[in-house]
């Protein structure tokens, strides 16, 4: 039987917020797959983005699934392109219910305002574009990826987090 949940959906979507809420609730532990990778590399995304490139940034991010994937009653906050790969689902899915978070367009807009600097896809002129056109590219990935599906767009963290509770029981 899976013991982890897997959070996985576009920036903005609640993972972070959900997921540390979620694993209270149900006794488990909590890792944020970001944090992670921070922890590893010795900076912060925006730093390795800067830095080093997306595509270094996809290398370690393949790296911390490795690590984190084989954990235990752990909820699991990924970033939102782990699903560009899929070694990435291929391993979540070996021990995790896969749980993909989405909300519109322009609550993503609203939700990411003030954190220009902290999402390095966003540092864009047209944010609102990129929004739409990264969201459009990435929404069949997540979908062939999540075993659930719930729109944060309307939703408070705890509801958020009784509706996952919920639907889990049912399964």
């Amino acid at each position: 039987m899976k013991t982890n949940i897997a959070l996985i959906g576009f920036m903005a979507t609640g993972k972070t917020a959900v997921g540390k809420l979620l694993a209270r609730k149900l006794g488990k532990k909590f890792i944020e797959l970001d944090a992670v990778i921070e922890k590893k590399a010795g900076m912060s995304i925006p730093d390795i983005f800067r830095r080093d490139g997306e595509i270094h940034f996809r290398e370690l991010e393949i790296e911390a699934v490795r690590d984190v994937s084989a954990a235990r009653n752990t909820v699991i906050a990924c970033g939102g392109g782990v699903v560009l790969n899929t070694i990435n689902i291929d391993r979540l899915k070996k021990e995790s219910v896969i749980i993909c978070l989405e909300a519109s367009p322009p609550v993503v807009l609203g939700r990411t305002s003030h954190d220009k600097d902290s999402r390095p896809l966003l540092n864009v002129t047209d944010r609102e574009q990129q929004v739409k056109k990264l969201l459009e590219y990435r929404r069949p990935f997540y979908h062939r990826a999540a075993d659930i599906i719930i729109n944060t767009s309307r939703l408070s963290i705890d509801s958020v987090a009784e509706k996952i509770v919920e639907t889990l029981k049912k399964r």
